[in-house]
């Protein structure tokens, strides 16, 4: 997994920051066995160079809202322009660019059921160059969101990330949704923008007192309502090839294929869906080759899977943040 730029290092602190993105550098060097200096240094490297962004990121199923995946066809001279526009807004992630240049991928975060009526009845049905809209509500999510990439190539140990992982708060929420209080908002908008912000920084953002935000930043993660994310460049690591993947599965077998699929290494998100395809997911590969061998000899034979349709990421616009860091 080595590349020319970054080492099996920096590959231990991004899986290290996947675990728990806001430990203090002197935490995370104390378990990879170098300096705090050695760290911060390479931190503020891989911030520079592979677009590396460390985000707090509302967790939609624990505050109860539904999730749609859309995918829009559009005439081939204009599906830049909507992409664009949709990562502009605040209720979008992973707005993708597939298919020879005539289809985005977008991943909507609504607030509220009016948020997704707005983008969807109403901005997006009027936007002329459309060809085709279709919407896929996630059902379950077999594996992605706070659960990261990296973790599956084991750059650590399993004794690294034991010392690494946040302790379980002593009384953890009820089964049901979790919801952030208003007043919160200020708070959970500073960590989106910088989710390892100090607590003197959101203090001075929020206004509170340095232990308010203490104790409100650990109910916020505690509760599972936010949760810190790490977004960066894949291809700075070695692997180049990432495609959506639209898996038609036998309705017997969808929990399966799609906890086998959570499993595979290639897999960086995974979910059963609505619509003619019932499972969805992101695949990142070193090359094409990669990616051939895992459609047809990975996931192409597993019990269930009747169809593939894949469609390689060719731009992404938005992930966690707007706009993407440029190489």
């Amino acid at each position: 997994m080595e590349s020319e730029a970054f080492d099996e290092l920096d590959l231990k602190l991004l899986h290290a920051l996947e675990i728990d993105g806001r430990a203090p550098f002197s935490r995370v060097a104390g378990v990879l066995g170098v300096s705090d200096q050695t760290v911060a240094r390479r931190f503020r490297r891989l911030r520079a160079e592979a677009g590396l962004r460390i985000v707090g990121v509302r967790d939609s199923a624990r505050l109860g809202r539904d999730q749609w995946m859309l995918r829009l066809r559009c005439a081939p001279d204009s599906a830049e322009a909507i992409a664009a526009a949709l990562a502009r807004r605040p209720d979008t992630a992973w707005v993708h660019l597939t298919s020879a240049a005539t289809e985005v991928v977008c991943m909507t975060l609504p607030r509220t059921p009016g948020d997704y009526d707005d983008l969807l009845f109403g901005k997006l049905l009027r936007t002329r160059k459309l060809v085709e809209v279709t919407a896929h509500q996630l059902l379950r999510n077999f594996y992605g969101g706070r659960t990261g990439w990296i973790g599956k190539h084991r750059p650590l140990t399993d004794e690294q990330v034991a010392a690494l992982r946040p302790a379980e708060p002593s009384t953890g929420p009820g089964p049901g949704p979790v919801s952030i209080a208003p007043d919160d908002e200020p708070l959970v908008a500073a960590l989106k923008a910088d989710g390892r912000a100090t607590y003197p920084e959101l203090q001075r953002l929020t206004g509170r007192s340095e232990s308010a935000v203490k104790r409100r930043v650990a109910a916020l993660l505690g509760s599972g309502a936010l949760y810190i994310d790490t977004e960066y460049d894949t291809a700075r690591f070695g692997f180049g090839t990432a495609a959506m993947l639209w898996v038609t599965v036998a309705p017997g077998a969808l929990d399966e294929v799609g906890r086998a699929m959570a499993g595979h290494p290639e897999i960086a998100h995974a979910s059963a869906v609505t619509g003619s395809a019932n499972l969805m997911a992101t695949v990142i590969t070193r090359d094409t080759a990669e990616l051939y061998t895992y459609l047809s000899g990975t996931l192409g034979p597993l019990d269930g899977v009747r169809h593939i349709e894949s469609a390689p990421l060719l731009r992404r616009f938005k992930e966690l943040t707007y706009p993407r860091p440029l190489r």
